[in-house]
């Protein structure tokens, strides 16, 4: 899969670009961590169903993972950091076996993390005809290096999600106003799609206090 054309996040190499923002709150985070907000995953699965285990390779403290067994499915959490939740030390794109069906996560950014995850997960559904979910930055969508790859991998479906922001409160506090500007979508590639991606728009306020609801399919084959 080619990704020299997709770049879909990148973290300054210097050591002055990690200089405190107010509040002495990092510029870039450390180990990536911008938490999923309940309501975006909540959102997705308003609007998708998944056939079979999930797994949430970049898990952090649980925030996706945690919305998905909610809803009813059988979920294999990791991560490569201890953050308390899944199982640690597992480095995602070290992995030679899908340890689930489908794929469902906010992948990490830096230095071109976002591209090699979706190149390893789009990999994986591959091989076990699973569905790959994930939460990427609305502007990926729009940038002259992105388009030929999108044009030549494109989702089945995107969904604009509204007024979310990825950020550790419990950490650091309120998020930068800089931050709070990041636009996001969810892109979901399922087996077998051809032609141009459908999209939608979903909105946060409508899941911020609702739970997702209990999935009843919970088909799951055994891909560890």
């Amino acid at each position: 899969m080619m990704t020299s054309g997709i770049i879909l996040g990148s973290r300054p190499r210097s050591s002055h670009a990690f200089g405190s923002l107010t509040r002495g709150v990092p510029r870039r985070l450390p180990n990536e961590f911008y938490p999923t907000p309940p309501e975006a995953t909540r959102a997705l699965l308003s609007v998708e169903t998944f056939e079979g285990s999930i797994w949430e390779p970049a898990c952090g403290e649980g925030a996706i993972a945690q919305e998905l067994r909610v809803a009813g499915h059988a979920v294999v959490a990791t991560d490569l950091i201890a953050y308390g939740y899944g199982q640690p030390g597992i480095d995602f794109l070290k992995e030679t076996r899908p340890r689930a069906r489908n794929i469902v996560t906010n992948p990490p950014y830096g230095d071109g993390l976002a591209d090699a995850f979706l190149t390893k997960s789009l990999a994986f559904a591959r091989e076990t005809r699973g569905t790959v979910a994930m939460l990427l930055n609305l502007a990926s969508l729009a940038h002259r290096t992105r388009t030929r790859w999108w044009r030549e991998h494109p989702p089945a479906r995107l969904y604009a999600v509204d007024d979310i922001v990825c950020w550790p409160v419990h950490r650091y506090g309120q998020a930068p106003s800089h931050f709070t500007k990041h636009r996001y979508f969810w892109a979901v590639w399922t087996p077998d799609h051809q032609g141009p991606s459908a999209f939608w728009w979903l909105s946060s306020a409508e899941f911020r206090t609702r739970q997702s609801r209990p999935s009843h399919n919970l088909t799951e084959r055994n891909y560890a």
